[in-house]
């Protein structure tokens, strides 16, 4: 049976399953992870029967009127049983009160966030692949 957790500190037991940002090229590492976690505004994480993450979702905020979402990944082994529309649908709810909730995402993926309702958008990025990993600090 799959629990759904808003990020809190009392998480830190958890383990983070092995698999997570499929396809990256060079992905952040369990430690970065983590800290992805817990400096979001909000993280919502999927957790299977021996308390392992298997998937999460997290947004970054002003806190006031915006909100981001950057993230949503389920371990491949766990994909197609309804977690990441879950997750979605657990997030949006965290974030009703807010006018603009936005997230990019690959043109394949549209139709999954439209099933959640959101809407196509235009919108602009850079990518810095050399920092994928995650941005070392200090």
């Amino acid at each position: 049976m799959i629990q759904y957790k808003t990020y809190s500190s009392n998480l830190k037991y958890l383990e983070i399953g092995q698999g997570f940002f499929d396809g990256w090229p060079n992905p952040p590492s369990v430690e970065k992870h983590r800290e992805i976690l817990e400096g979001s505004y909000k993280s919502i994480v999927a957790i299977d029967e021996n308390n392992m993450i298997i998937g999460f979702i997290n947004a970054i905020s002003d806190g006031v009127l915006s909100a981001y979402i950057p993230l949503l990944e389920v371990l491949p082994k766990y994909k197609n049983q309804g977690i990441g529309t879950e997750l979605v649908k657990r997030m949006l709810e965290e974030l009703n009160d807010f006018y603009m909730i936005d997230l990019l995402c690959d043109e394949d993926l549209q139709s999954f966030y439209k099933k959640q309702g959101m809407f196509k958008a235009q919108g602009m990025m850079i990518r810095n692949y050399k920092c994928q990993s995650g941005r070392e600090i200090g």
